[in-house]
């Protein structure tokens, strides 16, 4: 077993890059977001909630970025069976609702973004265009 690995990291530039590219894809959909970047640690990078986004939500996009950069897939891949108890044992730290992806390029998991205050399809293509502006894959 190797003793060091090769890390990769997301910088602030590029957390930047994927705010910019989330803000203009939710002001196509129309509807504001909050949208929260955690690097791979969990440790928030940038996070902004957009006029009129439902201020609730920032704590969920944080469950949700924190879910995806934790198990390095989709806040969805919590299977349904056990959201209800991860959730609780987390104190909402992990969540199975839609808008949390993993940020991965050139495979190596950076961290998560996670998006809410939409609809779990509006959420989900918020993130998908954070992710499209950095190349990374979610």
């Amino acid at each position: 077993m190797q003793a060091t690995e090769d890390t990769r990291k997301l910088t602030h530039t590029g957390a930047m890059q994927m705010l910019a590219a989330a803000i203009a894809k939710a002001e196509d959909l129309g509807q504001p977001q909050c949208i929260v970047i955690v690097d791979a640690s969990g440790e928030l990078i940038a996070e902004l909630r957009m006029t009129g986004a439902k201020f609730l939500s920032r704590k969920s996009a944080r469950a949700k970025a924190l879910t995806a950069a934790s198990i390095g897939a989709a806040s969805t891949q919590i299977p349904e069976t056990v959201r209800t108890a991860i959730a609780a044992a987390t104190d909402g730290a992990v969540t199975g609702l839609p808008g949390g992806l993993p940020i991965i390029v050139a495979g190596h998991l950076l961290g998560g973004i996670g998006v809410g205050s939409g609809t779990g399809p509006q959420d989900i293509a918020v993130a998908e265009a954070a992710l499209d502006a950095i190349g990374a894959q979610g």
